[in-house]
């Protein structure tokens, strides 16, 4: 699939390039083209112009080589003519050919083709007057631009297939990135929803057979694995709601001070019985534009994650302030041993775990996945630091003017 993509992308660059490098030497050609007619009817209207220096056919010196001759015809019929020796004007009988067939196209200008000749019909008082160039340097001319404009041409979509595939790779790279993140996500949910599956079935199967005594045991397993796996199915589904695009009707101005106070106040036991030390200071009045329910969610993934991988008595922290002047920053910090800079690039990625004991405990890596795709419909940012003995999360939002016009 990508492969074709790359192609598809290929091919629309060079038949655009293709277009525009056409269409820019054909207006080049046609105005070349254009300019060298009229220098040229120019050049014969100003020869038509020029007094005749009468002398009879093959008179002419041959030493005078112009790119025009002119052919004067008077009221009896009369041929004078002047000009090159590129032309035979000894040759009265081709000098009356050349003037029945300009005649012949009824109009005062044009083109002798058959003759690679320009003409020009000028009335006089002793006749007609005919002007006739050459065209042969013009048309030289013209092939000469057309063999430069193939050439260049060729060197150009040459140039431009080479930039293609480099802006193919790299045009296409999100694409394939988000694609392998799909492929990724579905083995990793496949797996881990392998583990609960494998105990419903082994247990089930064991029931089976089971005595009195043993069935309760068996039954409470199967009910754990069933737990567990729905745990996951909902972690699934509310990650993949995430990522739909932000509902207009979901989007409102709330306080966002109350939503992380109404967040903190349920956790608050929740650390007492864990042992740990809860505090929060949260500034008041910070509005923000967004979803409640979910930002709400955000910040109880966030109190979740610390009461879970804090330290045996150490301290946890909420700090809600405002950041400048049009913005806010949520602090969720515990005391524990420090992400790495790797682990805090990696933390908001579906299924990252630093241990595989992670799992044990209920956490499948989704949580921070889901507040990152909350945050970040929502116009903000969410990221991790680890410092010495700490560990911060923060969740930056865009304030309303309710709260940017506060004093």
């Amino acid at each position: 699939m990508l492969k074709k993509l790359r192609v598809k992308f290929i091919l629309m660059m060079m038949t655009f390039a293709a277009v525009l490098l056409g269409s820019i030497f054909g207006l080049i050609y046609y105005f070349t083209a254009a300019n060298l007619a009229q220098t040229s009817f120019e050049m014969l209207q100003s020869a038509a112009l020029r007094p005749m220096r009468p002398e009879r056919p093959g008179n002419a010196p041959e030493s005078v080589r112009l790119p025009f001759f002119i052919v004067q015809v008077s009221k009896t019929g009369a041929l004078t003519a002047e000009g090159n020796a590129l032309y035979d004007l000894s040759d009265e009988e081709f000098l009356r050919e050349l003037v029945l067939a300009a005649q012949a196209q009824g109009k005062s200008d044009g083109l002798l083709r058959t003759y690679h000749l320009r003409f020009f019909i000028a009335n006089t008082p002793d006749g007609e007057k005919y002007v006739f160039a050459d065209m042969s340097a013009e048309q030289a001319t013209l092939k000469g631009l057309i063999r430069t404009s193939v050439l260049i041409g060729i060197g150009s979509l040459a140039v431009f297939f080479a930039l293609s595939l480099i802006l193919a790779r790299w045009a296409v790279r999100p694409v394939e990135e988000a694609w392998q993140q799909q492929k990724q996500f579905v083995a990793d949910a496949s797996h881990e929803l392998k583990t609960p599956l494998a105990v419903i079935l082994t247990n089930a199967e064991l029931l089976q057979t089971a005595d009195e005594e043993d069935r309760q045991r068996f039954s409470s397993n199967v009910l754990a694995a069933a737990t567990q796996m729905r745990a996951l199915v909902s972690g699934l589904l509310d990650l993949a709601r995430s990522d739909q695009a932000k509902s207009a009707a979901a989007q409102a101005q709330f306080d966002w001070s109350r939503c992380a106070l109404d967040a903190c106040l349920p956790f608050e036991p929740v650390f007492f019985e864990r042992g740990l030390i809860f505090s929060y200071d949260v500034e008041p009045g910070l509005f923000v534009l967004g979803d409640e329910a979910q930002l709400r969610r955000c910040a109880d993934i966030l109190l979740d994650n610390a009461q879970k991988y804090a330290a045996p008595g150490g301290a946890c922290r909420l700090i809600l302030v405002r950041h400048g002047k049009n913005r806010c920053r949520l602090c969720v910090s515990s005391e524990g041993e420090p992400l790495s800079a790797e682990a805090c690039r990696k933390i908001f990625e579906r299924f990252y775990r630093l241990d595989s004991a992670r799992s044990r405990d209920g956490s499948y890596g989704l949580g921070l996945s889901i507040a990152e795709s909350i945050v970040r419909h929502s116009g903000g940012r969410i990221w991790a630091e680890g410092a010495e003995k700490e560990n911060r999360f923060f969740i930056e939002l865009p304030l309303c003017r309710t709260a940017s016009a506060a004093p």
